[in-house]
């Protein structure tokens, strides 16, 4: 039996690609973080102006995703966040 813990992830997608590729990445980390975990809130804040410009990019799409899942996961979670082609920025704790 494994111990669950707490997380947090704010997500934040690109939007150039438009609407539909933002919309299948959100749709993508919210199956897998469902598969893996046991999602608590998905909370969509929508298109926000960013801070400062990434990439060229004034705007991202955010996500706040809570959830419990085995220690090992987040890790998972991240590397494939890193290596995904239209997230711009990510941050997973644990709460």
């Amino acid at each position: 039996m494994s111990i669950a813990n707490s997380y947090e992830a704010v997500l934040v997608f690109t939007v150039k690609d438009g609407e539909e590729t933002t919309a299948a990445l959100v749709e993508k980390f919210k199956t897998m973080i469902a598969d893996n975990a046991t999602v608590e809130n998905v909370d969509e804040w929508g298109k926000r102006r960013l801070a400062y410009a990434i990439d060229d990019q004034p705007e991202g799409y955010y996500v706040l995703v809570t959830f419990q899942s085995a220690p090992e996961f987040p890790a998972e979670l991240e590397r494939v966040l890193n290596i995904t082609d239209g997230v711009l920025r990510h941050l997973v704790i644990k709460k």
